[in-house]
């Protein structure tokens, strides 16, 4: 019997685009023998719309921007979805009022299983400062930051500009705490670019984190499970441009990726315990893309994790377990089992004292 899945994508976010490329991207892995799948689009003014099941795979994305005629539309989230409620729900939003927690938070109240992180992983993940406070504890190796809020830099500019000159050297990354797919993020090499870049990433979001800029290779590992979570081999990043931006990622197809990374051995366990370790430290499940930078002496230093990370097949998460064996539509049917395994962990929970 076909298991009805429900497809969450779009969203009210800056990364609205790239959720609907993923989305269409899924639709063409998927065994349609398998599964009924529900179209679920979330415009950028936060509208649900629920469509037919498909019929076969997506070819172009504005198929995927459903219209209000012809759709549900709910007067409640609970009645949109329970009435033909999904057997699970595939996640696909990438940003914030997606990627944060928030839908997250929907699903687990309505006791729907659904792939990827949880509520605690997303919203911790999602903030690259709370991320980086939990890294800290954990032990685990990172560059130095500083971070601050909006009405902070309006009350005072010129002292935190000081602040990261004082703590921190050009160049400096600039980014929204609360974003991902590079959007807002800058690199400053003076006082000048420094505060056009925070400038920029204060229209993204009321929260910055400023880091430190340094000589590294970017290099990234998978994590796929639950309680019980593997690690992928390593992949490195070498974009063209001065850093991986959102045009690098999205836009002009330029950026090399190296799979697997050519590392030491000792590198790649040290970088798969780590990666582990942050796992875990998030309360992470189904997966993780973790990101680090390697010096030229071997220093390890993780970057940050993405908890819904890039997931077309020529995003780095699907290649990395297509290198170590497991095929994109492989990926999406373990994805979907791994929700299902969790959601039954968290039926055994009692709500009472009996």
């Amino acid at each position: 019997m076909k298991k009805r899945l429900g497809l969450v994508y779009g969203g009210k976010s800056a990364e609205h685009e790239v959720s609907l490329s993923t989305a269409r991207a899924v639709t063409q892995a998927l065994d349609l023998n398998k599964y009924e799948v529900l179209p679920i689009y979330i415009t950028l003014q936060g509208e649900w719309l629920k469509g037919q099941p498909l019929e076969g795979p997506v070819t172009e994305i504005d198929i995927l921007r459903l219209k209000k005629e012809g759709v549900s539309q709910p007067d409640h989230i609970e009645e949109f979805l329970k009435g033909d409620m999904p057997d699970v729900i595939l996640p696909l939003l990438h940003g914030t009022n997606g990627e944060d927690g928030t839908v997250q938070g929907l699903f687990e109240v309505l006791n729907i299983p659904y792939a990827g992180n949880g509520v605690l992983a997303s919203s911790a993940g999602m903030d690259k400062v709370v991320m980086k406070q939990l890294f800290a504890q954990a032990g685990l190796a990172q560059v130095e930051y500083i971070h601050f809020i909006r009405n902070a830099w309006q009350e005072d500019a010129a002292a935190l500009l000081d602040q990261a000159e004082q703590k921190l050297s050009y160049p400096m990354f600039v980014k929204p705490a609360n974003l991902g797919s590079s959007v807002g993020i800058s690199k400053a090499d003076d006082r000048n670019e420094l505060q056009l870049a925070i400038e920029l990433a204060l229209r993204f979001d009321r929260k910055i984190i400023i880091e430190q800029g340094i000589q590294a290779r970017e290099i990234e590992m998978a994590v796929l499970g639950n309680d019980h979570p593997e690690v992928s081999v390593a992949g490195e990043i070498r974009p063209v441009a001065e850093f991986y931006d959102y045009e690098a990622k999205y836009q002009d197809q330029s950026t090399e990726l190296s799979i697997p990374a050519e590392i030491s051995d000792p590198t790649a366990r040290h970088m798969k315990d780590m990666a582990f370790r942050a796992f875990k430290v998030l309360d992470c499940s189904g997966l993780v893309r973790a990101d680090f930078f390697v010096t030229q002496d071997d220093e390890v230093l993780i970057n940050e994790v993405n908890t819904l990370p890039g997931f077309t097949p020529t995003s780095m998460f699907p290649l990395l377990w297509q290198k170590s064996g497991l095929a994109y539509p492989d990926l999406i049917d373990r994805l979907i089992e791994l929700a299902f395994e969790r959601h039954a962990e968290k039926q055994k929970l009692h709500y009472t004292m009996d």
